[in-house]
């Protein structure tokens, strides 16, 4: 039998893998390539906190991204660029920032996952995401068998998407750059939560460090944190994105007191949170056999005993039709499937289906 999934997932799920492999060191990497079994690329893995591997065996090989390192390097005006091993914990590249005195991150702080798997997702927070200050990006090409580094404007960022997203298999990401500016002063705040959080007007600069310690514990407040134990501990956070809707729609929703906001491309996205609560969910209410809404949010699922990744689909499934049936509305799974990748021939990632 093959390295379990479940051993390196925050949803304690999976089956074995034909080869895993655990990359460390930056300087080996071309070793690590030739040690790849099989003519499909690897699957990549961080801090497995948005994947739902399925029970079955995974079908190839997958690379454990563990590589560390954040360096320095002054550019000519005030600002900096940060440079990032992929393996590096997102949080502590946050605190780093912070800690340095470096504005444009400051709002993510507290997400779970890897530096590396940040581009990927394009992960988001109180209108910051990581789009914002990245750069350039250091990867393999699977296709080429080469190092190639892309720009930003390569990467097709979109809301909780990219290139990486929609074309898996392409690329490994082994290093992210950042530009980042010397400032005592956060980001301006542009959501709402933040601002009430902070009792500060909207488009206010806050103190960099109150800032960051301020999303951290509204974070924690409203249930956004992975647990380090307890029956919410088995999750992925956020299991929908926030759906794309019309202007008809948005109306409607606000017209029933829900939240709709505008997001960076100029859509109206409204809360799935919010959705399915109108769909009749709850914190803590049992979906499928072992998944549970936490007790904390219903946008978060938890697995818990007798949960399997087939009983997790099913949650997702029913969640996601319930609102369709509800408000007509689709909902989107974030967690992605590494299978769905080793299955299909476009290489397109997907997310759990659902009818």
């Amino acid at each position: 039998m093959g390295e379990l999934l479940a051993d390196h997932t925050t949803l304690r799920l999976g089956g074995p893998a034909d080869q895993f492999l655990t990359h460390a060191d930056p300087g080996t990497w071309f070793d690590l390539v030739r040690s790849v079994q099989g003519t499909r690329a690897p699957f990549v893995l961080g801090g497995g906190s948005n994947t739902l591997a399925d029970d079955a065996a995974y079908p190839g090989a997958v690379i454990r991204m563990a590589t560390c390192g954040i360096a320095l390097r002054p550019l000519a005006d005030a600002s900096v660029e940060v440079v990032v091993q992929a393996g590096e914990p997102l949080a502590k590249v946050v605190e780093f920032a912070v800690a340095h005195g470096l504005s444009g991150i400051e709002y993510l702080g507290g997400i779970p996952g890897t530096a590396g798997a940040a581009p990927v997702q394009n992960t988001g927070a109180y209108g910051q995401q990581i789009s914002d200050t990245l750069t350039r990006i250091t990867a393999y090409d699977w296709d080429l068998l080469r190092l190639v580094e892309l720009r930003s404007a390569e990467c097709g960022f979109g809301y909780r998407t990219s290139t990486f997203k929609t074309r898996p298999g392409r690329w490994t990401i082994l290093e992210i750059a950042l530009r980042m500016t010397r400032s005592a002063l956060a980001a301006p705040v542009i959501y709402p939560n933040l601002a009430d959080a902070l009792a500060s007007p909207l488009g206010a600069r806050p103190p960099l460090a109150e800032a960051a310690q301020t999303v951290l514990d509204d974070r924690r407040l409203r249930g956004l944190n992975i647990p380090d134990d307890g029956p919410d501990s088995r999750q992925v956070g956020s299991v929908f994105l926030n759906p794309t809707v019309t202007p008809a729609q948005a109306t409607t929703i606000r017209s029933s007191g829900g939240p709709v906001q505008r997001g960076p491309d100029g859509s109206l996205r409204a809360s799935a949170g919010w959705l399915l609560e109108q769909a009749g969910f709850c914190p803590g209410l049992r979906i499928d056999a072992g998944v549970y809404c936490s007790s904390g949010r219903t946008l978060t699922l938890a697995a818990r005993e007798a949960a399997t990744a087939a009983s997790f689909t099913a949650a997702l499934c029913t969640l996601a039709d319930a609102v369709f049936a509800t408000d007509g509305i689709r909902l989107r799974p974030e967690p992605i499937r590494p299978n769905a990748m080793a299955t299909t021939s476009s290489r397109h990632l997907r997310a759990p289906e659902c009818s």
